[in-house]
């Protein structure tokens, strides 16, 4: 197979109305568990790194989106010639810079690599959740995740003490092999699968990591959420993410990657968000919307007064200006908007039925009576033919 031949929605798990901003999440959640150096010598993980790489090429670009959702893969061969698009050819180092700009790593082959000469670890995400109060104000939300770091008894090298790592024989030291893949029709360089990329082989490991120069370490952070942030959004944390890995810095001397922590916003018992504006079904009375009345409705953290004006319909709906959720940018709230639904009443008292008939004859409408039903009618009827 020369071409990637899946569709593209499908690589990256988005829907067609999918927006930037979530085809941009889908591919980092991608990369992150495909990336090339947590997968060494997979071949099956390198494949769908590609494959994610050249999803999010074609769908983060707005021309070429449009191109394929009208003719597909072969539009985009016959725009570019055969080769376009073609996950096997891409060239590794377009990927990577594809990746830093997620990753927020510049230049390069940054995640993991080398940026400009000096080497940066890996991002990391979590997420927190938070109810639709704390979106409205903002808040401080403690973070805990784990991460490698160096570790502390081999300093990182993965070498027991007064022991010496040898040259790899797999790659003489090199910490690179080639690899060909679908038939021979491309080649790439990737980490050496025996050393993973040290150039080196540790004969006695250190007890500590067991030679993986790195160890596990909870960690927990304070965060500052904005107010008016959306679901799905991420705020990123410089220097929170993991050391540069043990095969371009054993010791961690470097850029530590970020921590992004994803927004997820709780569902409300009472309310709908419609970007800055929270929308809010009001019951009111029959009596209420046919007179008018001034009502007092719920909001994030209070109340606030509305009026309902005289022959209000079903669905009809009000803005209270300022009572929605505050912009992330500005910082100007939205609105919050309320569509009336009129309750009908399934009891009545003896003198709310006896006003109620007494306004239907009012206006010439066809009631039923109090005392005999409508299926009673039509037995009377059925007897009576």
């Amino acid at each position: 197979m020369s071409s990637v031949t899946r569709d593209y929605y499908e690589i990256l798990s988005v829907e067609r109305t999918a927006d930037g901003e979530e085809i941009k999440r889908s591919y980092r959640r991608l990369a992150l568990k495909y990336h090339p150096d947590r997968n060494p010598g997979d071949a099956e993980a390198e494949i769908k790194f590609k494959e994610a790489a050249a999803a999010y090429e074609v769908l983060s670009d707005p021309e070429k989106r449009k191109l394929y959702d009208q003719y597909g893969h072969e539009g985009l061969r016959q725009s570019r010639g055969p080769a376009a698009h073609d996950f096997s050819r891409m060239n590794v180092e377009d990927i990577f810079s594809m990746f830093n700009d997620i990753f927020g790593g510049g230049g390069g082959g940054g995640f993991g690599g080398q940026r400009r000469g000096v080497a940066r670890g890996y991002d990391l995400e979590t997420e927190v959740e938070l109810t639709f109060e704390e979106v409205s104000t903002g808040v401080e939300r403690e973070v805990h995740f784990t991460r490698l770091d160096v570790c502390e008894t081999c300093t990182g090298t993965g070498a027991k003490k007064g022991s010496s790592p040898i040259k790899c024989p797999t790659c003489a030291g090199q910490g690179k092999v080639q690899q060909t893949g679908f038939g021979g029709m491309f080649r790439m360089v990737t980490a050496c699968p025996a050393c993973r990329g040290r150039g080196q082989i540790i004969k006695d490991f250190c007890e500590a990591c067991k030679g993986k120069g790195r160890m596990p370490r909870k960690r927990t952070i304070s965060v500052k959420i904005p107010a008016g942030v959306m679901d799905g959004q991420a705020v990123r944390v410089g220097g929170e993410g993991e050391p540069p890995p043990p095969e371009i810095s054993p010791g961690g001397e470097g850029i530590r990657g970020d921590l992004h922590v994803a927004i997820r916003v709780a569902h409300h018992e009472l309310f709908e968000r419609e970007e800055d504006n929270l929308l809010l079904n009001l019951p009111v009375s029959f009596a209420q919307a046919t007179l008018g009345a001034e009502i007092e409705v719920p909001t994030i953290g209070g109340k606030a007064a509305l009026t309902i004006p005289r022959g209000t319909q079903p669905g009809e709906t009000f803005s209270v200006k300022g009572k929605g959720l505050p912009n992330l940018r500005s910082g100007r709230p939205g609105d919050l908007v309320v569509t009336v639904i009129i309750e009908v009443p399934r009891k009545l008292t003896k003198a709310q039925e006896k006003l109620l008939r007494e306004y239907a004859a009012s206006e010439d409408q066809a009631v039923l009576p109090e005392t005999q039903g409508f299926w009673k009618k039509v037995k009377e009827m059925m007897n009576g033919a």
